[in-house]
């Protein structure tokens, strides 16, 4: 083989050489971004089924619980634990976010809302704010929540058959987990979720 044969045959290897390494570095990254964008929607998806699922059992522990239990009315004698039914959801949506295995930080919760759902719409809402400790005792623990002024949605105004609904709502900041808030230079993702139930008491 004569030395130039050798010479083009080396350099033929070494082009094919660079021609790989531009190729592994026009392809990583976009590997890389899929790969990262694919485990960062698994916790934004594990995120929010945590968020459904905490207004799903807040609205559900408003619907049954909507008078206090008691007997309907606003009067003296009548539905004797109002008081307590919004800190008893507030206590139900808490339980869930804060429960074994939730990923989701109570801090990062912007505003939990109690709110009417009826046919011709007012507007009432109780909203309640994180708060570490300082909200209401309810079985012998403070709640991470305290109610927010002004409270709108009257308790003892909840009532069966009036063709009303409760909804509880929260909105939540999601911060990446992956590089990909360097990469694409945003850190946070704003979240939201909301159920609405029939108002049906459980006792009369």
């Amino acid at each position: 083989m004569s030395r130039l044969h050798r010479a083009l045959c080396s350099l033929r290897h070494t082009a094919r050489r660079g021609q790989a390494l531009v190729e592994t570095a026009v392809i990583l990254p976009v590997l890389l971004t899929i790969v990262l964008g694919t485990m960062e929607f698994g916790f934004v998806f594990d995120h929010n089924l945590g968020l459904e699922y905490a207004t799903r059992e807040g609205a559900r522990v408003g619907s049954a619980l909507s008078n206090g239990g008691g007997t309907y009315g606003c009067g003296a004698g009548q539905s004797p634990n109002a008081a307590t039914v919004d800190e008893a959801i507030i206590a139900a949506v808490e339980r869930v976010l804060a429960s074994y295995g939730s990923k989701i930080a109570l801090n990062r919760i912007g505003e939990i809302q109690i709110y009417e759902v009826t046919t011709s719409p007012t507007g009432k809402a109780n909203r309640y704010v994180y708060a570490a400790g300082g909200g209401d005792v309810v079985d012998g623990k403070a709640l991470d929540f305290k109610a927010s002024s002004p409270q709108t949605y009257p308790v003892c105004g909840r009532r069966e058959g009036s063709n009303q609904s409760i909804g509880v709502s929260l909105t939540y900041t999601y911060d990446l987990q992956t590089p990909l808030r360097v990469l694409f230079g945003w850190a946070t993702i704003p979240m939201a979720d909301r159920t609405v139930m029939a108002i049906n008491p459980t006792n009369q």
